[in-house]
């Protein structure tokens, strides 16, 4: 299972730990991602989506309906058919 967001795109990135006496070795820093449903009510439909913490605040603000047509027009791939009936 990939640690990447369906609408962000938010993947793992690299680093550094950094001791106390400055060694370096090397870590990943994760998103945070949730799995979690959605309705939209525009087409009557649930969802499943592995998101991250900033797509559910977006999510929140616009609204699930719009903040997908919305990638839709950007040409991100959600993974979501909108079947608006």
């Amino acid at each position: 299972m990939s640690r990447v967001c369906q609408l962000t795109g938010k993947r793992p990135i690299t680093g550094n730990n950094v001791s106390h006496s400055n060694r370096k070795t090397k870590r990943r820093f994760l998103p945070n991602l949730q799995k979690k449903r959605f309705f939209i009510p525009e087409t009557d439909q649930w969802v499943t989506l592995k998101v991250s913490s900033k797509a559910v605040r977006n999510i929140n603000r616009l609204g699930i309906f719009a903040y997908l047509k919305k990638l839709e027009r950007a040409g991100v791939d959600t993974g979501v058919k909108l079947n608006i009936k």
